[in-house]
């Protein structure tokens, strides 16, 4: 049997799942090797992933598209490149019913693009290519020989379409120029690290929330599992021992209905399958059944090592030890999740612990370093296309207008809504006119000068706040797109689980119980209703602060004006800080609800003393009591201490509302010398 040993290897989405196994198993037993890592950063991606390797010496990361053809043949020319690993691609079948465009632009443009580049460069020795087992398409229910590497493959949704599309483009390079090409095919793999949007994480990962495991139909559909570091072993010998031109199937004989599988999951957390598994509605085609032979790549000495129990035992002790993984995945829990990603590509942004430097990307884990090399830029007049494009409603009001100069600040394209909330028709007009890849709601009605405007202008309130931002919710979800809703968080009041100073804040999951302004009553029940939107991600603001100490919607420009205030702790929102992180948040596509305020609480006599510190000097003001400020007020006020842990562990480096409020506000106003 001949073999085969590489020198330098690019390994396409290798911050991926399998992947990620795939190259830390090479990195580590092949010292030899130099690894040099392509991956985009997508939303299923992590750099954690490869922390195993982030010390070795014999590996580079760089991130970048397979579709750029200047990055790839830089890449194949500097490096050396003599063997190409390409797992890069999308691959969740959910998501390709809802944008298959983005799976053919992946799947098939980016590897028509590394074939073409191992075409020009002319140095490639072998090019490994990972397909999946879904191009064959559906095997009878009562077939006893699975499908062998010469079967017809006749795949039955957007992505294994793509994929056989993708194999095609493979064995034409092969045939037409002689590239030395291996197609791989495999079965279901699963294990630690994989994004839980597939089914095995998605379901440990709701049952250690308690929550019940939605089954697609009646959950008959029979799959086969590999353990990840099986198939990561399987590439292994593919890699030395794969005859060039040839197809293996990376499978087992081992077969499970879904349904089963889920019961083996509850029998691991001890629940009861009766009460926990959901059955929901189907999938547009649902194949019943893949099943591979495998005796192709078992002659080449693999085999299947890990049995069913001790792997599936091993994944859900490692999503236990890691629960934060991924960060929010909320959106890839619902029983169909769809990824929420636009034309032009939304590639998921680097959380604290997977920050580069842009152009000379590193690792910043410890003191270890891995270079990253980007191609030169080419000279041109041409600045670089964002992938975004923001539509805001809400120009006339002082978020939506901060949130427009942040965009041009940013160069993020965008336009302000011209329809009207509660005007259907008006809103589809203006997305099918801008071709949005996200939209921004900061309209709504706070109230002329004040909330107390609400209580006798209930119906316009109304109009505004709930059928408004229901109508937009609704026509967002019709077009596949994320809505950013700015939110309030005066729908709690202090109480005898939150005692005002305890430290103690509502979380995001706390039924509101503030009732006293109808303002609050309107914005409290449309929360409760988007709750069933799962494009929609809520932001409850409070107490906005700026810079803008003209600005008369500032808090403290507010309370630096009354003749007297009242002196409570509150949870508040500094926009300088956390505006920005709402466009990284529309970047992320995180959804769901949010308390959107600094870490901790600050009180009015704090912000005027700090007012007097660092404004005016000669600042005077007097206090009252809440019953001397409800006789010159109509509807009471929210006071509350907001939790914002979840927020804090999405973003670390937020500052704690009394920092925040020194660095964004104080400093830069300050006009006396202290």
């Amino acid at each position: 049997m001949a073999s085969y040993t590489p020198k330098n290897i690019l390994i396409t989405g290798a911050a991926g799942f399998i992947a990620s196994h795939v190259a830390n198993r090479l990195i580590r037993s092949y010292p030899d090797y130099k690894i040099v890592v392509l991956d985009k950063l997508d939303y299923c991606s992590n750099l954690k992933n490869l922390f195993p390797s982030r010390s070795s010496a014999n590996f580079k990361f760089v991130k970048g598209d397979i579709a750029s053809a200047d990055l790839v043949n830089y890449l194949l020319i500097t490096e050396s490149i003599d063997t190409i690993m390409h797992f890069a691609a999308q691959t969740h079948v959910d998501n390709s019913f809802g944008n298959s465009f983005e799976f053919t632009k992946n799947n098939i443009y980016g590897t028509h693009v590394l074939l073409e580049a191992c075409k020009v460069t002319g140095q490639i020795r072998r090019f490994i290519h990972v397909s999946t087992d879904e191009v064959y398409g559906e095997t009878d229910e009562d077939a006893v020989v699975g499908n062998h590497e010469a079967s017809q493959l006749l795949p039955t949704n957007p992505y294994s379409a793509t994929k056989a599309g993708a194999e095609m483009l493979v064995m034409a390079y092969g045939r037409s120029y002689g590239l030395p090409v291996i197609t791989t095919r495999g079965n279901n793999v699963y294990g630690p690290n994989q994004f839980p949007e597939k089914l095995i994480p998605k379901f440990i990962l709701l049952a250690m929330r308690g929550k019940p495991l939605p089954i697609h139909g009646d959950g008959s559909n029979v799959r086969s599992y590999l353990y990840c570091e099986d198939v990561a072993e399987a590439f292994e010998v593919i890699l030395h021992r794969g005859e060039v031109g040839h197809v293996y199937n990376i499978g087992t004989k081992k077969e499970r209905r879904v349904i089963d599988v889920a019961k083996d999951i509850c029998k691991l957390f001890n629940m009861d399958p009766e009460k926990s598994i959901q059955f929901v509605e189907n999938r547009p085609f649902n194949d019943q059944r893949y099943f591979l032979d495998d005796q192709k790549l078992k002659n080449l000495g693999w085999s299947e090592r890990t049995v069913w129990e001790e792997g599936l035992k091993k994944t859900m002790e490692w999503y236990i030890n890691n629960p934060e993984w991924w960060g929010d995945v909320t959106g890839a829990l619902l029983p169909h999740p769809r990824m929420l990603m636009m034309p032009g590509g939304i590639e998921r942004q680097l959380d604290e612990s997977e920050k580069y430097d842009s152009g000379s990307s590193e690792f910043k884990e410890n003191s270890h370093e891995t270079k990253m090399v980007a191609p030169s830029p080419k000279s041109t007049d041409t600045p670089n296309k964002s992938p975004f494009k923001f539509l805001i409603y809400g120009k006339t009001g002082w978020i939506g207008g901060l949130l427009g100069k942040l965009c041009e600040k940013q160069g993020i394209p965008f336009e302000y809504g011209r329809g009207r909330l509660e005007d259907r028709s008006s809103l589809l007009s203006d997305i099918h006119a801008i071709k949005p890849t996200h939209v921004f709601n900061a309209a709504g009605v706070t109230g002329r000068p004040n909330v107390d405007w609400c209580e006798s202008h209930k119906a316009e309130t109304i109009r505004a706040n709930v059928a408004g931002t229901l109508t937009l919710a609704d026509v967002c979800r019709e077009n596949g797109l994320l809505m950013m809703n700015f939110a309030t968080g005066c729908i709690f009041e202090y109480n005898a689980s939150h005692p005002e100073g305890s430290g103690v804040g509502f979380k995001e999951e706390d039924t509101p119980n503030f009732t006293g302004s109808f303002y609050s009553k309107t914005k409290a029940m449309v929360e409760e209703l988007l709750k069933e939107y799962d494009n929609v991600c809520t932001l409850r603001v409070r107490m906005p602060i700026s810079s803008d100490l003209n600005n008369p919607r500032n808090f403290i420009t507010k309370i630096s004006r009354y003749n007297k205030v009242v002196n409570i702790p509150n949870s508040m929102t500094i926009l300088d800080e956390l505006l920005p992180i709402s466009i990284e948040m529309a970047k992320r596509n995180l959804r769901g609800i949010w308390n959107f305020t600094n870490p901790g609480v600050v009180s009015h006599n704090e912000i005027l003393e700090m007012y007097k510190k660092y404004i005016d000097p000669e600042f005077k003001w007097a206090n009252f009591t809440l019953e001397e400020q409800a006789k010159v007020i109509v509807a009471p006020r929210s006071n509350n201490e907001m939790d914002a842990t979840k927020l804090k562990t999405e973003f670390p480096e937020l500052l704690p509302i009394k920092e925040s409020l020194i660095k964004y506000v104080f400093e830069p106003n300050k006009k006396t010398s202290a």
